[in-house]
């Protein structure tokens, strides 16, 4: 039985946001059903497949595992948080120029991820950014496309911080 629901406040996509659910509600279902955020994807519900990854601060973690309790007041961004169609976030348009995607269900995990990555290291070895990507499925076969937008974000954020 799932303890009684409460109000948790959170802040998503840098606006503030109040909701009503178990302390126990994973986030995904929070983000996907309370606030029609459909960026993060329901892949697994086992944490494996990276679809529904989001930012928590700067660190991609897994939405369908981690529990509402775990982030009241806590600041989360999803693939809609990033940027927009028409001023995409580098690492968007670095994924749209290099066309990584078939049928994009694993996308929003592998930008969500890339963009973990580059705060972390805006120029990221082969085997970083094979490290980072390495919990995110693709079944479609477009890994050499995904490598290469990350390389191209990578080259992107380089060119901005030096600047």
């Amino acid at each position: 039985m799932s303890p009684a629901a409460r109000p948790f406040q959170l802040i998503v996509n840098g606006e503030s946001v109040r909701v009503t659910a178990a302390p126990d509600t994973p986030l995904l279902y929070i983000l996907r059903n309370d606030l029609a955020l459909n960026g993060p994807k329901y892949g697994c519900g086992l944490g494996e497949c990276g679809a529904c990854a989001v930012l928590v601060g700067d660190r991609a973690v897994r939405s369908c595992t981690l529990p509402l309790a775990d982030l009241n007041e806590r600041a989360v961004t999803t693939l809609e948080g990033l940027g927009t169609a028409a001023a995409p976030h580098p690492v968007q348009a670095a994924f749209i120029a290099a066309q990584a995607a078939q049928c994009g269900y694993c996308l929003n995990g592998m930008i969500i991820a890339t963009v973990a990555l580059l705060r972390r290291d805006s120029s990221p070895s082969e085997g970083a950014i094979r490290q980072a990507l390495r919990h995110h499925l693709c079944r479609c076969g477009t890994h050499m496309e995904i490598l290469a937008a990350v390389r191209a974000a990578a080259r992107s954020t380089s060119a901005e911080t030096a600047s």
